[in-house]
């Protein structure tokens, strides 16, 4: 993997200078306020209830809370990853930021009910949040301690974007009313596996710059010979597992993916991958308001966990661990191995590294049955595209990007 260059997207968010963070906040800030108008002009602003998502007007509104909580009013910014993170804060320049935009203050359904700025009142909170934080960006020298919080914030709001992807797909957000917020996914050849000799890997990474929380931190592991799967399970591919009755068969899933899947079917009725209408003679899904077919090779997406490790027995294969999916993004590119058209699903359970200790950015430790994402979507910020990111997950959760590829057994 070539090394990034010092404006590549990635490279100034973990060990960007001031100038260059400044730069890439404006235009995060940028992002944030075009989605906020695509859901505008919707009319998305004041709906009722989604199942599982925040309002968009609260995670906009989150984005300039995020900054103040951690820049303007943390007395210990200056500490970086080593301040405390329950140390007093100064007050906000809005009284009810707290109670509207804390994420332990509320649930994603009391969200809906609040009564939360809209509008001109929102946008003057963010435009005053982040003016502030430029201010003091201004004043912060370079160094890994000062820019953290600054780092951090960068990171914090291009994590945003895709969740208000995953929304606008929920809401049915159109082409025209989305524009270049949405690109269409890439096209790919299918490749053959890509066989990896056993090796020692370093997984993780180490220290040094921003380094987010969950790849915390570099250790080593030994990696047994495999074959990975170059790219992502196909739709074509998947609709086999449909047309062979995948769903019936007991023998393909897991204790929880078998009470998963009929906890799902008294719910919403026979079980398909979200937003799919039809999978036999052709995928037809639903894509931002419409229903189009699609192509054959492109990934499946917004399968759970549980979906992905029954099409893997019944192809008689497995996920990769993280590990192996790591190794292969990282060393196998030359030889076809592609990633970050879909978030993937990978074998390992939720656990932080050997040697991690919680940093200022910590958030309380996750159940043990959640599941690990590897990789990124089409619709992730670029500054987030990097073969070391992970992500935890509920393993029925379907509403992101996710798809998975497998390994022989």
């Amino acid at each position: 993997m070539a090394a990034p260059g010092a404006d590549d997207p990635v490279t100034v968010l973990r060990h960007g200078s001031a100038e260059a963070l400044s730069l890439a906040l404006m235009r995060a800030r940028n992002r944030t306020l075009q989605w906020l108008a695509a859901f505008e002009d919707a009319g998305a602003l004041r709906l009722v209830e989604v199942d599982r998502f925040s309002p968009p007007a609260w995670l906009a509104g989150h984005a300039g809370w995020f900054q103040e909580w951690w820049i303007a009013r943390h007395v210990q910014r200056g500490r970086g990853d080593a301040a405390d993170a329950q140390s007093l804060r100064l007050a906000s320049i809005e009284p009810d930021a707290d109670r509207w935009w804390h994420p332990q203050a509320s649930t994603r359904a009391e969200r809906w009910a609040m009564d939360l700025p809209l509008d001109e009142a929102l946008r003057a909170w963010l435009m005053a949040t982040f003016e502030t934080t430029l201010d003091l960006l201004a004043q912060t020298p370079d160094g890994d301690d000062a820019l953290f919080v600054f780092r951090a914030a960068l990171w914090h709001e291009h994590t945003l974007d895709e969740a208000f992807a995953e929304l606008a797909q929920a809401l049915d957000l159109t082409p025209a009313v989305l524009g270049e917020l949405w690109p269409e996914p890439p096209q790919r050849a299918a490749r053959a596996a890509v066989a990896l000799p056993a090796r020692r890997w370093t997984l993780g990474s180490g220290r040094g710059g921003f380094v987010p929380e969950l790849e915390k931190w570099a250790h080593d592991v030994a990696l047994p010979a495999t074959e990975i799967d170059a790219q992502p399970v196909s739709w074509a591919q998947y609709a086999e597992f449909v047309d062979d009755g995948g769903y019936d068969e007991r023998r393909w899933w897991s204790d929880a993916g078998w009470a998963w899947l009929h906890a799902h079917v008294h719910e919403h009725g026979p079980r398909l991958p979200r937003y799919v209408e039809q999978i036999r003679r052709g995928v037809l899904l639903r894509d931002r308001g419409r229903v189009v077919h699609a192509a054959a090779t492109q990934p499946v997406r917004h399968v759970t966990f549980h979906e992905a490790q029954a099409w893997c027995r019944w192809a008689g294969r497995r996920l990769p661990t993280e590990a192996e999916w790591e190794h292969a993004a990282c060393a196998a590119a030359s030889r076809g191995f592609a990633w970050g058209d879909v978030w993937e699903w990978v074998a390992d359970r939720a656990q932080p590294y050997p040697g991690y200790a919680p940093g200022a950015l910590a958030r309380p430790q996750p159940a043990a049955a959640q599941a690990v994402l590897r990789g990124a979507s089409w619709l992730t910020a670029p500054a987030l595209r990097h073969p070391k990111a992970r992500r935890f997950a509920d393993p029925a959760r379907d509403q992101g990007f996710c798809g998975f590829r497998s390994c022989a057994l």
